[in-house]
């Protein structure tokens, strides 16, 4: 079998890993309501606070397009809550409302038992390893 088959590719074993752990999480995710991207944002503003909307469309993985919309919704479910920098009137910031952490905090539990899936299918170390190949990854400077 040819280095360049589909199971040897990065992207593509990247994208299978990414199914293996969502499959899980994506029916918790529609029992409380929430599609993938809009928990990927909520537990972005809850761990960063009040941040600029390029900010968190990158932690989230988000095109900006697709942010915008996303944060909309958010915002007419009182889960998030935009306003204008006052400093630079062009920006927008974003903060995510007490009702929005109650519901990342009342379901963090979903993302703590998927972790501890994966350390107990990995093992600890090995996990720790793929989580510090992933970083590198995305390290610009390699």
């Amino acid at each position: 079998m040819s280095d360049l088959s589909t199971r040897r590719s990065l992207p593509i074993a990247l994208l299978r890993a990414r199914e293996s752990v969502m499959q899980d999480i994506r029916p918790l995710l529609n029992n409380i309501g929430l599609t993938e991207q809009k928990w990927r944002v909520l537990r972005s503003l809850d761990e960063s606070g009040v941040v600029e909307q390029t900010a968190i469309a990158r932690d989230a993985c988000l095109l900006l397009p697709s942010l915008t919309r996303i944060l909309q919704s958010l915002e007419d479910d009182g889960l998030v809550r935009r306003s204008r920098d006052l400093e630079d009137k062009r920006r927008t910031l974003v903060s995510i409302t007490e009702d929005g952490q109650k519901l990342v905090h009342d379901n963090l539990g979903m993302a703590d038992k998927l972790n501890a899936d994966l350390e107990k299918k990995l093992g600890r170390k090995k996990l720790g390893q793929l989580l510090d190949l992933l970083e590198a990854l995305q390290d610009p400077k390699g």
